[in-house]
């Protein structure tokens, strides 16, 4: 049997998020914790009978933890749990699923119109105290997203809300899913991801929102790349490895397409040294676009909504992993 709520305890782990704090804030008088690092972890884990957890995760981890009955992720991403470990363990495992879907929209939505509305270069020129005239040469000027075609790569939770919101601004949105048959989300027409390359020159801005796969690392490479528009912007919300980079940069250094509105790299930090930071045609934010206020407690409902079925003895977690 799972431990009752009087006998459990919870062991937050994340080096930013509030977690304890908003937990305790629900006064559900259950034992927890937090810690900020990977040896803190590793030094309490043996206490724990649930762990709520992301990037300080480390399967080793399993055996440390004789108590550890049940993990909740606190992200979406589930890549750095190994799945078989866990159930040798008898270790429940949920992701957040979810959790994050209208801000990450809502993210990719505003990077699509800051690019059209040259917002990075208006707030550079707010730097620098320069008020730019008028601009003759069309190309050059701010653009209007009505009529434009939005091409969203990965129409799960995230993506269908973003064809929706993209439907708001006038757009005509194409959705790619693994799955066409599991429906439209909002997006004008959806077809099978294996697709894309028929549909990438039809698309003025191409927003990637699927999870990181076999299928979906290095998804759009150099062919890809070459298959887009000149005028056509590449958005990422998804996973930096869903992107060819050293193709990307070399797409943006020579004109092949017209820019890049990145959440996501391939390291993170996103190094010094690379040349993505000082390319003129691309925008970057810093893995931020999950990140709101209300996080920690859209994660702490999913936590406390799995640690009452748990305590019931039901089979199926929300966003269950093993």
């Amino acid at each position: 049997m799972f431990p009752a709520s009087k006998d459990l305890t919870i062991l937050f782990a994340h080096p930013a998020y509030q977690m304890q704090q908003r937990f305790e804030a629900r006064g559900t008088g259950v034992p927890c914790a937090q810690v900020t690092s990977r040896e803190d972890l590793a030094a309490r884990i043996g206490t724990a009978d649930v762990v709520v957890v992301s990037g300080l995760w480390d399967n080793a981890l399993l055996e440390r933890a004789p108590k550890l009955r049940f993990v909740q992720s606190i992200s979406a991403g589930v890549d750095q749990y190994g799945q078989d470990a866990f159930r040798a363990k008898g270790v429940r495992l949920a992701s957040a699923q979810g959790v994050n879907a209208n801000a990450v929209s809502e993210h990719a939505m505003a990077l699509i119109l800051a690019a059209a509305r040259l917002l990075p270069q208006a707030r550079d020129n707010q730097a620098k105290h320069h008020w730019r005239p008028m601009i003759g040469e069309i190309a050059q000027r701010e653009d209007e997203l009505g009529g434009k075609t939005l091409l969203v790569v990965g129409l799960g939770r995230i993506g269908g809300r973003l064809a929706r919101l993209a439907k708001a601004f006038d757009m005509r949105v194409i959705g790619l899913r693994r799955d066409p048959a599991a429906g439209a989300e909002g997006a004008d027409e959806v077809h099978a991801i294996g697709s894309l390359r028929d549909w990438l020159p039809q698309a003025d801005i191409v927003a990637l929102t699927c999870p990181l796969t076999p299928e979906t690392t290095g998804l759009i490479d150099a062919a890809a790349l070459a298959a887009m528009k000149p005028t056509a912007r590449l958005v990422n919300v998804a996973r930096g490895k869903v992107v060819d980079e050293n193709a990307l940069v070399a797409a943006l250094r020579e004109g092949r397409i017209a820019g890049a509105a990145l959440d996501v790299t391939v390291q993170e930090p996103l190094p010094q040294a690379s040349p993505l930071w000082d390319l003129p045609n691309v925008f970057i934010t810093p893995h931020s676009a999950g990140e709101t206020q209300r996080y920690e407690d859209n994660v702490i409902d999913i936590l406390l909504e799995n640690l009452g079925r748990l305590q019931r003895g039901e089979a199926q977690l929300r966003n269950q992993i093993v």
